[in-house]
């Protein structure tokens, strides 16, 4: 998969986590790195390395064939689509080819001495897709996955998609997050995700945000920023308690 190197905002202290954050269609990583800014600046998660992977040039159908950050192609997008249109015209081949990819860059931080519990994998519209198929598909159990205004694709058939069709993540806590307003990716379809999830068993925590568009907001970040202390601060209590 030909794409820009991530861009990475390295642990301040011993890295012993790491965040691995993905964009929207037609961003970058560097689109969201002020994330981690705002928690280096207020002294949060110094022990995390965030990884902010940018997404290939690639033509969108939707945008007319012209060339864009994507992870897949997108076909129909907005208020008026579809979900049963959505799952019919489905870049299988571009969303798995993506899977490929997040799994390298989990693969990479493993490799680096990072357990897979303290992996954290998530993303924002079509990175939220990307990150929710490639979470809960993924071998290893991980820490935690988080989807931002986005939903499941390739749900249908998830099973085949499955590691020995076993599910190493159903207990894996996941945030999904929706704005009521949103005008690009409807609330509905972020609600559905959280109710199919939840009724195959998954760990799901869903969070509506009343009037908010297709994007985040503060309250929706310290959310975010919630989740993944209490995931890491589990973790860390878990480590010492094995230590003893």
């Amino acid at each position: 998969m030909s794409s820009r190197a991530p861009f990475v905002v390295p642990a301040l202290t011993k890295h012993t986590a790491t965040v691995i954050m993905a964009h929207g269609l037609g961003d970058s990583g560097a689109g969201w790195m002020g994330l981690a800014q705002n928690w280096r600046r207020r002294g949060k998660f110094e022990e995390v390395s965030f990884v902010f992977p940018n997404a290939p040039m690639i033509p969108i159908t939707v945008n007319f064939g012209a060339t864009m950050p994507g992870w897949y192609d997108i076909a129909h997008l907005g208020p008026n689509m579809d979900i049963e249109e959505a799952k019919k015209n489905q870049d299988e081949k571009g969303i798995l080819r993506s899977r490929d990819y997040f799994n390298s860059l989990i693969k990479e931080e493993i490799e680096k001495g990072i357990s897979p519990s303290r992996i954290i994998l998530g993303g924002f519209s079509q990175g939220g897709v990307m990150s929710l198929f490639t979470g809960i598909t993924n071998a290893h159990k991980l820490g935690g996955i988080f989807g931002l205004s986005c939903y499941l694709l390739l749900s249908d058939g998830l099973k085949e998609h499955l590691p020995n069709g076993e599910l190493p993540n159903q207990k894996t806590p996941i945030f999904i997050a929706h704005g009521t307003d949103d005008s690009v990716v409807k609330y509905q379809f972020g609600e559905m995700t959280a109710k199919s999830l939840k009724e195959r068993g998954f760990n799901v925590d869903f969070h509506t945000y009343h009037g908010l568009d297709h994007s985040a907001d503060p309250m929706e970040i310290q959310d975010l920023e919630n989740f993944i202390d209490k995931i890491l601060s589990s973790k860390t209590e878990d480590s010492k308690a094995a230590e003893l």
